[in-house]
């Protein structure tokens, strides 16, 4: 567990289901997301439950922080010992609620892109580091510093731990805001 002093706060069960329904709407239209849940209204009633697991299995295995208890932003790190999601750490993070929820074809599909996603990462980041899993800022509070709230604060820290970070984007228009902060396109 990571200890950041800061203008960001851990992320509290009690926020799980606002920070959820953020993210929702933050990655509404990611294509990832919209990989996942082709048909919009789908989307937006159970994508919410994919972010909810995420933040828990987060919360279990490394750090998640907030901006506020208002909730502006999130975001979930990841020790790359943690990175890979265990058909345990899935379960003690609520993985069957997620599969009751999201049904069979989405999980599949879900397992699928996952499993390409680990690929590139195993293949770039064979070492030790964090993840950044996910960051997000509700669309009526993005371009006012929220997200630079969230990974400066851990990315000075994790240069002091001399730990290097790992992160991949589905969305092309993140990448100069990631290269902004010193991340770099590796593929």
């Amino acid at each position: 567990m990571v200890d950041l002093d800061g203008n960001i706060v851990r992320l509290t069960e009690q926020q799980v289901s606002l920070a959820g329904a953020m993210l929702t709407r933050a990655f509404c239209d990611d294509p990832k997301i919209t990989h996942i849940f082709p048909e919009r209204t789908a989307r937006k009633m159970l994508s919410h439950y994919l972010f909810e697991f995420y933040l828990r299995y987060g919360m279990n295995y490394g750090d998640v922080y907030t901006t506020s208890p208002s909730g502006e932003g999130v975001a979930v790190w990841l020790p790359s010992v943690y990175s890979g999601v265990t058909i345990w750490r899935a379960f003690r993070s609520g993985g069957i609620g997620l599969y009751l929820h999201l049904g069979k074809k989405i999980v599949d599909s879900l397992l699928s892109f996952s499993t390409l996603i680990d690929q590139y990462h195993k293949k770039h980041a064979p070492f030790p580091h964090y993840r950044l899993l996910y960051i997000g800022v509700d669309p009526k509070n993005q371009g006012c510093g929220y997200a630079g709230r969230l990974i400066r604060p851990m990315l000075d820290w994790l240069d002091l731990q001399k730990m290097p970070c790992y992160l991949t984007t589905q969305n092309e228009k993140n990448v100069s805001m990631y290269e902004h902060y010193g991340f770099m396109v590796v593929e």
